[in-house]
């Protein structure tokens, strides 16, 4: 599964990305993970491309997704016409002006995941809201996988913040 995740810098999409590529090295899965930011880092543009496969990855880089996680506006516009036909195009509707016209089998699934992270509570999340979504969407991962990944990624000093996620992970997968 080749995917693309876009946002800003500081929406949390690297770490999105770095915890799908460690739910693939879980599950013995051959996994990339390239990331892609701007100068600014906060607030610039920032995407990566993960690639979880049962074979080697010739390419880190992902042209045609099979999925594309957009955080904003610019990312849905940039990205939303290159996914592979029978990809899934997540994004944050609350983000997004208007949904993108997707290409031939394209599958659309808006999530309002920024206000929906601030309603719930778990403000600066709304990047596990919308991993969550994409989990429920597409399976690219086993769910304990994900969970034990994001434990992982979170690093030791800052553990509190694990259970946070986790909530989100489960509200993204219920909408």
């Amino acid at each position: 599964m080749n995917i693309v995740l876009a946002g800003f810098g500081g929406q949390g999409v690297l770490f999105a990305g770095k915890v799908i590529a460690h739910a693939g090295l879980l599950e013995g899965r051959e996994v990339s993970w390239l990331p892609s930011y701007g100068p600014e880092m906060r607030g610039g543009t920032a995407n990566c491309s993960v690639c979880l496969s049962d074979e080697a990855v010739g390419c880190p880089l992902v042209l045609h997704p099979d999925l594309l996680i957009a955080m904003n506006r610019p990312s849905l516009e940039k990205f939303a016409a290159d996914t592979a036909p029978g990809g899934v195009i997540v994004y944050d509707s609350a983000l997004a002006a208007a949904a993108p016209v997707p290409g031939e089998g394209v599958r659309l699934a808006p999530v309002a995941a920024a206000p929906m992270a601030e309603t719930e509570g778990l403000g600066g999340l709304a990047n596990m809201i919308l991993l969550g979504r994409a989990l429920a969407e597409t399976g690219f991962a086993a769910l304990d996988m994900v969970e034990a990944a994001i434990r992982k990624c979170i690093p030791p000093k800052k553990q509190h913040l694990a259970e946070p996620n986790l909530r989100a992970l489960h509200l993204g997968m219920s909408v």
